[in-house]
């Protein structure tokens, strides 16, 4: 070892130009890493994971769980280093999620699913999506759609078919989430009265619609040595079209849609709304507040592994096209969450940090040392080795966060500089002594610094590899604890390396330079105090050894007691300036009762001047991204900064402050939590809280029973602040059972009858009409006026095979 490192510190000092040249190359190459490195304020802790999102409009959570996620399980079993598969059902809903092994990348995971898929057994018309590469990291940007002249149906329609497009297009967004607002769709209102005196059925206008939307082709015909494309064309092109189908032809008299029938433009039904209030302050401080009952929302989420600040800046570049040059100027696109200010919070803070360590260990060492040039050369061993771990992050593909950034130890990454810069000083000190300074400053010093270095560098080197080897045991951790907690490891070990390379190159050549004259120790009234304090300390420890070892085994029992009432945390809290708050409510209210209990909620959030905005979700989005009910309404609250606070108070003092006057509104459970930390808890336990319990069986209500027996049991304990339960059962649902006997008798086919029931309730898409390249559905449905209660429903007529028609009851 000896050997060896006197071959590197000589090579180093016989090379002296190439060393600073490859500093110079390590420092300009670490900066421009470091500025191009992606810094994630929070490390996205999760495995490749696969979402499968399956639709079934209409359908309840038992039908969707029988014919729809049980299918896709059993297609998924085969699916290879898959770790977990949880699924979801609820109406109309179905949502998988794999979970695979720590080294299986997301392209081979894709491949598999997707291979697998179409073995699943559906229902036609069934068509599961693969989600795209995404994490709970990646929500990166929220906005809303403003107009003065234009209502949400219109905004909706802008968003799907203008704005979703053009930031798809944007390099490294991974989707786009709509939410709120009304789906646009043409809408056949028959007349129930009008149908009854006609002898015509609802199926009948639906089976008119199919048949008169429809293209075809012809092949070609020759003509004049010309070749004719044929087309057949019959697709509808506006309103007008649709009521003009024939539904039926009675006596010779064509019975057409507009005779039975209202056609409007109206919507799908909706699955949730959005609503935005702001709290804007002028230049005289003060605060407006502004409501938007109901709007247009859109979430943008960035594909795994990006860098957040390129894909946040290329999305604001693109926003801010559309709003200038391609939405009409009456709308414009309104930001209200962007990733870039919790990230320019967390370089900042980085920044921040590693400055004022650099600085407070260069004071230290200045006032130790007490000499410029030993304190230039160990200080410069800082920036570059942390530059040097930054160049192996990246190319290791790693990003940096303020996790594994805030535990660099620069105490740690200098003392081998310390020792080799001390050692050697003393050492050219006592030379100078032995021959003189005047001689001293004219000898060579390669050979001194050459074999002293290599004394000196063999001890740096043994501790330098016993830290890194302490660092193993992290290197080992898998899943979550792997990939929260060995960015830490790989940066601190890095950093240790890079350190111990410039140790025993780069310090005997600055040593060299720096230190070629007038080498002359100087007396430190701080050194020299703080030596005679510890002799004393360790004269009086000598005397007393029985005493001090019976203190140190007391100390350390009591430390070992004591670490039982210490608290643990499985995430670091990070405070990302804003809170999420969840409010659920009784899983059988209405989506318009549910909307009633987030606009209180939003008022009295607006009531607190730390609120800049609320933003509220009640229900899910139309893609089924989020798996939710109308009885789920989600709050997204960005606060002022907390210097601007007026009162002055914590925000754990806002929290409790805002739950009690929440917890006035009855029938409400509340949840407190933050956007990003909500999105990982979310991903990395299946539900939404930071803890949870699950009861596993095959009994819903035996299973409900017992989860109420835990909530009774966990009230009570001590240090929860929310707790609430997460039903399966509570939705309620008017069944219409069909006697197989009785429809036998009037001859009524189960389709016909279960197809009326949709169309009449629920709507059915008969067929689409073309808006240029906008596509919306051509729905039939009965007005809202005849299927309001169960009498309606039960006057549903229905045809039979002998072409008659009969009540549905």
């Amino acid at each position: 070892m000896n050997k060896f490192l006197k071959k590197v510190i000589a090579f180093s000092l016989k090379n002296k130009y190439f060393i600073l040249f490859a500093t110079l190359l390590l420092l300009i190459t670490g900066i421009i890493t470091f500025r191009n490195m992606p810094i994630e304020a929070f490390p996205d802790v999760t495995n490749t994971e696969i979402s499968i999102i399956t639709q079934w409009p209409g359908r309840s959570a038992e039908e969707v769980e029988k014919f729809v996620t049980i299918p896709i399980e059993i297609a998924m079993n085969p699916v290879q280093k898959k770790i977990s598969l949880r699924s979801t059902t609820i109406f109309g809903l179905s949502y998988i999620k794999l979970i695979f092994d720590d080294e299986v990348k997301d392209a081979e995971a894709r491949q598999q699913v997707m291979n697998l898929l179409p073995n699943a057994n559906l229902p036609s018309g069934i068509q599961p999506s693969v989600q795209p590469p995404t994490g709970p990291t990646g929500e990166i940007f929220r906005y809303s759609l403003r107009s003065n002249v234009r209502d949400v149906r219109e905004l909706k329609t802008i968003q799907d078919w203008v704005i979703d497009r053009q930031l798809r297009s944007v390099p490294g967004v991974g989707d786009i989430v709509s939410f709120g607002g009304k789906t646009k769709a043409y809408e056949i209102q028959v007349d129930p009265g009008k149908l009854t005196s006609l002898g015509i059925t609802p199926l009948d206008v639906f089976t008119a619609v199919q048949k008169t939307n429809i293209n075809i082709g012809g092949d070609v015909v020759i003509e004049n040595n010309q070749a004719y494309v044929v087309r057949g064309i019959g697709l509808l092109n506006d309103i007008n079209e649709i009521k003009n189908i024939v539904v039926e032809n009675i006596n010779g008299v064509p019975i057409l849609v507009k005779d039975v029938a209202q056609v409007t433009i109206s919507n799908i039904p909706r699955l949730g709304w959005v609503a935005r209030s702001d709290g804007l302050k002028d230049t005289a401080g003060k605060r407006t507040i502004t409501d938007e009952p109901d709007v247009v929302e859109a979430i943008i989420v960035m594909r795994k592994g990006e860098n957040p600040t390129n894909v946040v800046n290329a999305v604001k570049a693109k926003i801010n096209k559309l709003n200038n040059y391609i939405l009409p100027e009456d709308t414009k696109i309104v930001p209200y969450y962007d990733r870039s200010d919790l990230i320019h919070y967390a370089t900042h803070t980085v920044l921040h940090n590693l400055i004022e360590g650099i600085l407070l260990v260069t004071l230290l060492v200045s006032v130790f040392m007490f000499n410029w040039r030993t304190t230039l050369i160990v200080s410069i061993i800082i920036p570059l080795s942390l530059l040097f771990a930054f160049i192996c992050l990246h190319l290791m593909g790693m990003s940096a966060n303020l996790l594994s950034l805030g535990a660099v130890d620069f105490g740690i990454i200098i003392d081998g500089a310390v020792v080799m810069v001390e050692g050697m000083f003393v050492v050219l000190d006592h030379k100078a002594i032995d021959i003189g300074m005047e001689r001293f400053n004219k000898i060579a010093k390669f050979g001194l610094i050459k074999n002293n270095g290599a004394q000196l560098g063999k001890a740096i080197f043994f501790a330098k590899l016993i830290i890194i080897t302490g660092l193993l045991p992290i290197f080992s951790f898998q899943k979550v604890e792997g990939k929260m907690f060995s960015p830490l490891a790989y940066t601190l070990g890095f950093a240790l390396l890079g350190a111990l390379i410039t140790t025993l190159t780069l310090v005997p050549v600055l040593i060299s330079l720096l230190l070629k004259k007038n080498v002359r120790e100087k007396h430190n009234p701080v050194v020299h105090f703080l030596t005679g304090v510890m002799l004393k300390g360790f004269t009086g420890a000598f005397k007393h050894k029985e005493v001090v070892v019976i203190i140190s085994f007391i100390a350390m029992a009591t430390g070992l007691y004591s670490f039982k009432f210490l608290g643990s945390e499985f995430l670091p809290e990070l405070d990302e300036g804003s809170i999420w708050l969840r409010v659920q409510t009784p899983y059988s209210i209405s989506l318009d009762k549910s909307v009633e209990v987030s606009t209180a909620v939003r008022k009295i959030l607006m009531t607190f001047p730390q609120v800049k905005y609320a933003v509220s979700q009640t229900g899910r989005p139309d893609d089924g991204t989020d798996v939710a009910g109308f009885y789920n309404n989600e709050f997204s609250v960005m606060l002022y900064p907390e210097d601007e606070w007026e009162p002055k108070i914590s925000k754990e003092e806002l929290v409790d402050e805002m739950n009690q006057k929440l917890s006035s509104i009855p029938g409400t459970n509340l949840n407190f939590s933050q956007p990003i930390m909500d999105n990982v808890e979310e991903a990395v336990s299946g539900v939404k809280g930071s803890i949870c319990v699950k009861i596993y069986g095959d009994s819903l209500n035996y299973m409900e029973d017992k989860i109420n027996d835990v909530f009774n049991i966990l009230k009570d304990v001590k240090g929860i602040e929310d707790l609430g339960v997460i039903h399966n059962i509570g939705q309620p649902e008017l069944d219409v059972n069909l006697d197989q006997q009785k429809m036998a008798l009037y001859g009524v086919a189960t389709a016909d009858a279960n197809a009326v029931v949709a169309m009449a309730i629920g709507g059915e898409a008969a067929s689409t009409l073309y808006e240029g390249i906008k596509l919306f559905d051509i729905r039939v449905r009965l007005p809202e006026q005849f299927r309001k209660t169960t009498a309606d429903i039960g006057n549903l007529l229905v045809p039979t095979q002998s072409g008659s028609k009969v009540p549905i009851k």
